[in-house]
């Protein structure tokens, strides 16, 4: 008999609801997730602090304020609880991919690159198969 794997959870902070939908369907069709939803750094401390993530992405542009996204990849980092999770960056200009990088994200993608095998593997680190 085999055992059913379990799904990962992603957490994704600040995209608009056409955007959400689109990363959603985007995880959901390559891996065995649940895709969870925060709008500011508190929404996603406070998610992380509740159950287990595997991988958050953030906007670089907040959808409910248009707050620098980079500010809740630092809250997250900043916080020994959670700091362990996995965080990307949702942008297309590689110098925002660096500089959160620099922040202790990892390296994440853009809306325009969401299909490409590039961005689903570097996902499948996180996310499994």
């Amino acid at each position: 008999m085999q055992t059913p794997r379990s799904r990962s959870v992603v957490l994704d902070v600040g995209n608009c609801v056409p955007d959400f939908s689109s990363i959603k369907r985007m995880l959901q069709t390559h891996f065995e997730v649940d895709v969870l939803q925060a709008h500011r750094a508190d929404d996603a401390l406070a998610v992380l602090r509740e159950q287990t993530v595997h991988l958050v992405l953030v906007n670089r542009k907040l959808d409910c304020d248009y707050s620098d996204g980079t500010e809740v990849l630092k809250s997250i980092k900043a916080d020994p609880q959670v700091s362990h999770v996995p965080v990307m960056l949702v942008t297309n200009y590689a110098e925002h991919q660096q500089a959160a990088v620099a922040l202790g994200a990892e390296y994440g993608f853009g809306k325009l690159e969401m299909q490409a095998p590039a961005t689903i593997a570097r996902l499948s680190q996180f996310l499994g198969s």
